[in-house]
């Protein structure tokens, strides 16, 4: 497995876990840019996007895989940028900022878990 962009889960807002299972989604924010967001979002370490994220990629957060099925125009360039975008789990992604995964389960996000995009 070779790894575009991997991250470790800092912290997950109070509402994040809210929007992921009434909205099937998440906003991964990398731990340092706008901190007045942080209730709202999956935060985690900075790392580097090695390679665009593109549709047939994977994506496993924690020991759970998911596959990449749609990813909006501006997520590689936000990926760069701040580590940022929403992840739309079972669902369709109509946003430029958004990816599209399908999975199992809805995932569970917990402080410490590894996202790897691959």
């Amino acid at each position: 497995m070779e790894a575009k962009y991997e991250v470790r889960v800092t912290a997950v807002g109070k509402d994040a876990r809210t929007f992921l299972y009434s909205n099937k989604s998440f906003i991964l924010m990398d731990e340092n840019l706008r901190p007045n967001l942080a209730d709202m979002v999956v935060q985690h370490t900075v790392a580097e996007l090695t390679e665009d994220v593109v549709p047939g990629d994977r994506m496993r957060v924690g020991n759970t895989d998911f596959i990449v099925e749609k990813v909006g125009a501006t997520v590689n360039k936000n990926l760069r940028e701040g580590g940022h975008c929403t992840v739309v789990v079972n669902g369709q992604a109509n946003m430029p900022g958004q990816i599209a995964v399908k999975g199992p389960v809805i995932p569970r996000l917990r402080e410490g878990d590894m996202i790897v995009f691959y």
